[in-house]
């Protein structure tokens, strides 16, 4: 905020200016985990991981076959409210093809940190 001071002659004024940092705190991260199930087709879940996740074909392929093997998988570390969209268009997008694709959230018990590569996983190895 501006401020004006006497100089030391006390004869003009001198514009001075505080400088404040206000650091925002990284929101809190959630697991979005992929469930697997014996009925929705893996190319369907493959597609959802595309379109939704943003993944490519092979990461996308590659985390489908994780989940049918390990019957869980973190697809990604997001804030709530992003998380809570993308779990609600997964499910959206199972309901239109009427199989029984689930995705869920759970907080993330890790340090929050987003390694700024754009894959959500805060540069750890999710699966």
């Amino acid at each position: 905020m501006p401020h004006f001071e006497d100089d030391q002659q006390g004869d003009s004024k001198v514009l001075t200016k505080t400088r404040t940092k206000t650091r925002l705190a990284r929101p809190r991260l959630y697991k979005v985990l992929l469930h697997n199930d014996d009925f929705t087709p893996r190319e369907f879940v493959v597609m959802v991981l595309q379109h939704v996740f943003h993944m490519t074909e092979s990461d996308a392929s590659r985390l489908m076959l994780y989940v049918h093997k390990n019957g869980v998988g973190v697809v990604g570390l997001y804030p709530f409210s992003v998380a809570e969209t993308k779990v609600a268009e997964v499910g959206s997008l199972a309901q239109q093809a009427e199989v029984p694709l689930l995705c869920t959230i759970e907080p993330d018990e890790g340090d929050g940190k987003d390694d700024g590569d754009g894959d959500g996983d805060g540069g750890r190895d999710v699966n």
